[in-house]
């Protein structure tokens, strides 16, 4: 059978996480840099294969200095993990527009499986007349799982910030240009 391989749009797509702080308030953050390239069979995506990969030192969350802090050894560990990757190992249609994916997902050096959930947006014919496609993918992930552990104590004991990382990746994918 015929497969199909999609990249991503990265001028239309984005990765955001969201962290609890001081359990009051959320903190959002952006990977600016990514790449992801999705193989299919069949035209709904239905056990597709999908890859991806985020530039760690591609993270922003508006302020220089706790990117910073992200970058180093309390955090990511940039220098020396300087990538997030993600391999499914299925992307099973749920009902409608809804999918699981399941895959693999490594960063500082840990890999853990993980099950995210899909949302199909729909597709349309961009101004040169290329397909898209776009997708909204959620989930939860643990960071202390990955070797994330890193955390401070409020004045009441408390934990500065939560364990529980929310994902969330708005993509569109296109066609991979065919070579002439």
């Amino acid at each position: 059978m015929a497969t199909t391989k999609w990249v991503i749009d990265p001028l239309h797509s984005e990765i955001q996480f969201r962290v609890k702080h001081l359990v009051i308030s959320t903190v959002t953050g952006t990977f600016k840099t990514f790449s992801g390239e999705v193989t299919s069979e069949t035209g709904d995506f239905e056990n597709a294969v999908i890859n991806f990969k985020i530039d760690v030192n591609s993270v922003d969350t508006n302020q220089p200095q706790r990117d910073a802090h992200l970058k180093n050894s309390d955090f990511f560990e940039a220098d020396k993990f300087p990538e997030i990757s993600f391999t499914s190992t299925s992307f099973k249609k749920i009902s409608g527009d809804d999918y699981k994916l399941a895959g693999n997902l490594t960063m500082r050096g840990v890999t853990k499986p993980v099950e995210l959930k899909v949302e199909f947006g729909g597709s349309a014919k961009d101004n040169y007349g290329n397909i898209k496609f776009g997708f909204e993918v959620t989930g939860t992930i643990n960071r202390k799982e990955f070797g994330v552990s890193f955390n401070g104590l409020t004045e009441t004991g408390g934990l500065a910030l939560g364990e529980d990382i929310k994902l969330i990746a708005n993509v569109q994918v296109a066609q991979e240009a065919v070579a002439a």
